[in-house]
């Protein structure tokens, strides 16, 4: 049954860490999901929460800690010393996972954990993934994994993977190499048990395999997993030899932070963003764009004093100006959001710019057609003016049509010279296509008005 964390719950808890005393609930949360104790945890200060982890076990309070709240748990491992963290945590954490927490610690601190690890052979995989960078496949991938030479037989194969097994919880794929590290293929375990004893795995390994270089962008790694449909990838260096294997949970996290990420950045934030993050850091990731926005909005206002005098001899075209604005602003996000979505996640096929331009210009004159349509007959039924009605009806086809080009080609021409297509959505748009709308509306106006 799913947890539910409640206030009488936390309550309840707070009180018994308080007293000393192991109570049920204590015990009861001991044997809780890993997830559903980090959800606790977040919510205790960090001398409850030091409290809370005598009575877990050192394996799960290492999987309780990747699943911790980055802020919370970067204040409770500020609160312990570094031979606790390497005998408590690290230790006990798959290479991946104990390379991520110690990314997050001072190098000082590293230093002194890294130098706390008992095992040798942990210490140095730490210290190899440390290397990569943190958005590549070096820096997704676990060291663990299992392998077996091409030349060995069916019995050393066995043999040796129930060596290899005892420090991997979940066996996803067993990895075929050469002599000289390099892999070659994968053995089912279907073919390992139908094997005789006396084949060798070179008589029933499967020879293709899909494998990523160590310095692939995670991006990259997240778009084959989900194309293939893999739970597992294996990484190899520049000389294709096995050096490690990512699996279907960490890019599930790959992908939940670039969606984050394009979320934010359409929305006009910087930089990554959460709830829990103090004013000053909130402030810091939203008043870039507010900024900018300001000033569009100060140049819109330039373009209404520009048409100042028409405004005093036509005042009903200010009652639309939010109109023009609005709908041209919303057609442009509409489009770019389509084509970031669809360099996202490579849906966009082989189409050029000009005729990936000529579909969205046909959309975009369809959907100007049918709201100016709508708007031309509230313009005949409420005002008397011809000349309004048709320069609001032909202004919005105009401002629809050139939104949609625009929230096009930004995207797209953003992710040719290689910058993140997200900044094409949201505030930039909306801005630009305000200002544009302005141009739009007063030009038409002055036109058709000085006809009629």
């Amino acid at each position: 049954m799913q947890f539910e964390l409640t206030k009488e719950y936390l309550n309840e808890l707070r009180e018994s860490l308080d007293t000393g005393i192991e109570t049920p609930i204590l015990q009861e949360v001991s044997e809780l999901h890993p997830a559903d104790i980090a959800e606790i945890l977040d919510e205790l200060t960090t001398e409850h929460a030091s409290l809370l982890y005598k009575y877990i076990g050192k394996e799960k309070s290492a999987d309780i800690l990747i699943e911790l709240d980055e802020d919370v748990r970067e204040r409770y491992l500020d609160s312990i010393g570094a031979k606790e963290i390497a005998e408590t945590f690290i230790e006990n954490m798959d290479s991946d996972d104990a390379a991520d927490i110690m990314a997050e610690l001072s190098d000082k601190v590293k230093e002194e954990v890294i130098s706390h690890i008992q095992d040798e052979e942990q210490a140095s995989d730490i210290v190899d993934l440390l290397s990569y960078p943190e958005d590549s496949a070096g820096g997704l991938m676990a060291k663990e994994l299992i392998q077996v030479n091409v030349n060995w037989s069916m019995l050393k194969c066995v043999k040796e993977m129930r060596k290899q097994a005892e420090d991997i919880d979940n066996v996803y794929s067993i990895y075929v190499v050469d002599n000289q590290q390099k892999l070659i293929g994968t053995l089912s375990l279907k073919k390992l048990l139908l094997a005789p004893s006396t084949a060798k795995v070179e008589d029933v390994y499967f020879k293709d395999v899909l494998a990523v270089k160590a310095y692939e962008k995670s991006e990259e790694v997240a778009n084959i997993m989900e194309k293939y449909d893999l739970v597992v990838l294996p990484v190899v260096d520049e000389l294709y030899r096995l050096i490690g294997r990512i699996t279907i949970d960490d890019v599930v996290d790959v992908i939940r932070e670039e969606a984050d990420k394009d979320y934010q950045m359409a929305s006009g934030l910087t930089q990554t963003a959460e709830s829990s993050d103090h004013v000053w850091a909130l402030s810091k990731a939203r008043i870039p764009w507010l900024v900018i926005g300001l000033m569009g909005g100060v140049l819109g206002s330039l373009v209404i004093e520009n048409y100042e005098g028409q405004i005093q001899i036509h005042p009903e075209m200010a009652i639309f100006i939010p109109l023009i604005a609005a709908m041209g602003g919303n057609a442009g996000v509409q489009s770019s959001a389509i084509v970031v979505q669809g360099l996202a996640n490579k849906t966009m096929g082989f189409d050029s710019i000009f005729s990936r331009l000529f579909k969205e210009f046909s959309v975009g004159l369809l959907n100007g057609v049918l709201v100016s349509a709508l708007i031309f007959g509230y313009n005949l039924l409420f005002s008397d003016s011809w000349a309004l009605s048709l320069t609001v009806s032909i202004s919005l086809i105009t401002a629809v049509v050139f939104a949609t080009l625009l929230g096009t080609a930004v995207p797209l021409v953003l992710d040719k010279y290689k910058v993140d297509p997200a900044l094409a959505t949201g505030p930039f748009i909306t801005t630009l296509n305000d200002i544009i709308g302005l141009f739009i509306y007063f030009g038409v106006g002055r036109l058709l008005y000085n006809y009629f």
